[in-house]
């Protein structure tokens, strides 16, 4: 994925108002202490009466003044491009600016300064020397950036240093546009395994569901304009002596919520290796596993907020919109941040009763009131896998002795008999592996009633 954004800038001189305060503002440190040495040397001379010094005071004053004056009046048009190549990136990944000068003036230009604006986090701002660009000509520089910290970051506007042969003078002109690099959580490819409460999204045992009327249709129904005759149940139509038309069926999709705790009072730490951000890669690469594998997909945070543009039922996986849907969500989590809720009562209105399919939450620290609520999710859904944050673990540093988990172990209890396949996430934990694990425990707590797993 590339984009970018192109644009112009004139060197020539700005509003007549501002034109000497701007070229002697241009002035270099060099530049003004030859002004400063210039101005002292013709006082000096006129004290002393010596002409001569007199006029290598007027010199040394005259030369950053003239090439103020040149530089400021010089006129190059030039145009700058920017492309990033990719524009989304994973975190701790690196993604490369290319940048592109055209000289669109019939003078050639002198030696010019690139430089690129950019976040701080992203590394050091870079700088390019450009040498003389032939009239209709153009450079191509790039550079590269990263960051550990997913967010969204402006890089740009260009700008261009114009400097003299004698390092008198040096102004910049800035070009209007800029562009935007998304850095977006780690994903973490997931292995298939089978969750309780979905069909497959595709396949053997998919659901079956109305393909044109709501919840009051009955089979068969009346005769509706454009139905296909072959559809008509000739038996009920002599019944009630009008055309009767059997309701078509067509696969339904399997959903899945994704649940994200926000709340900045469940975390612990700050930084790429939290405990928060362990959740939102996490919740990133549950989203992302469940859109290949052809489920619906909803995304959903204790606010009760969910991404923009989504559908009622979620993005559907498997098709063709699947990719950006994925890119969707994804820009989503590339700025989620902490909530200033206390409380997931909002992200339980939200849930529709046992019509969310499965369930997958990542949670923080719960007191006992929250993970009574997160308990009543579970009724809610078809199947519910919850991984707990353990907080005595993300909380304490690596060196300090391991801490009672009593309280961890009392929530994932509560969860567990609510009927949640419920998995602690100690510091440094793969979620690879607890995936598997989920899987391994809800092989033991799944009852006879309950329907059949459906891969994930």
């Amino acid at each position: 994925m590339a984009h970018g954004g192109t644009g112009q800038a004139d060197t020539g001189r700005g509003e007549k108002g501002g034109g000497v305060r701007t070229a002697l503002a241009g002035l270099t440190t060099r530049g003004r202490s030859f002004l400063a040495a210039g101005v002292a040397a013709a006082i000096c001379a006129y004290v002393l009466g010596q002409p001569d010094l007199l006029r290598v005071g007027l010199l040394l004053a005259a030369l950053p003044l003239v090439c103020a004056a040149v530089v400021h009046r010089t006129r190059y048009r030039v145009a700058g491009s920017r492309r990033l190549a990719p524009g989304r990136v994973p975190a701790g990944s690196e993604a490369r600016v290319h940048l592109r000068m055209d000289n669109v003036s019939r003078l050639p230009t002198g030696l010019l300064m690139l430089q690129d604006r950019v976040p701080y986090v992203l590394g050091p701002r870079p700088r390019f020397v450009l040498d003389r660009v032939e009239p209709g000509g153009r450079r191509e520089v790039s550079y590269r950036v990263r960051s550990d910290l997913r967010g969204r970051y402006p890089l740009g506007p260009l700008q261009l240093r114009l400097n003299d042969p004698f390092g008198m003078c040096e102004l910049t002109r800035s070009f209007s546009t800029f562009d935007t690099l998304t850095v977006v959580p780690r994903v973490e490819a997931l292995p298939a395994v089978r969750l309780t409460g979905e069909a497959k999204g595709y396949g053997d045992g998919r659901q079956r569901s109305l393909a044109l009327a709501g919840e009051d249709d009955v089979i068969p129904r009346e005769y509706r304009y454009g139905d296909d005759l072959r559809r008509v149940h000739w038996r009920s139509t002599a019944r009630y002596g009008e055309l009767m038309v059997r309701r078509e069926e067509q696969p339904q999709r399997s959903r899945c919520t994704v649940l994200l705790d926000t709340r900045g009072a469940a975390f612990r730490g700050a930084g790429p290796d939290s405990a928060f951000e362990w959740a939102v890669s996490g919740c990133a690469s549950v989203l992302v596993h469940m859109l290949e594998r052809g489920f619906s997909v909803r995304l959903l945070t204790d606010t009760g907020a969910s991404v923009p543009g989504e559908g009622a039922d979620g993005f559907a996986g498997a098709s063709q919109e699947s990719a950006d849907a994925a890119g969707l969500m994804m820009d989503t989590l590339a700025v989620v941040d902490h909530s200033d809720g206390t409380g997931l009562s909002r992200a339980y209105d939200v849930l529709r009763g046992g019509n969310e399919g499965l369930l997958v939450a990542f949670f923080g620290e719960l007191d006992e009131e929250q993970a009574a609520v997160a308990g009543r999710m579970r009724q809610r859904s078809g199947g519910a896998v919850a991984f707990l944050l353990d907080g005595d673990t993300w909380g304490r540093e690596p060196n300090e002795a391991p801490e009672t988990m009593n309280r961890t172990k009392e929530r994932l209890r509560m969860l567990r008999e609510a009927g949640w396949t419920a998995v602690s996430v100690p510091r440094g934990a793969s979620l690879t592996e607890l995936w598997q694990r989920a899987d391994q425990e809800r092989s033991g707590v799944v009852t006879a009633g309950r329907a059949s797993g459906g891969e994930a």
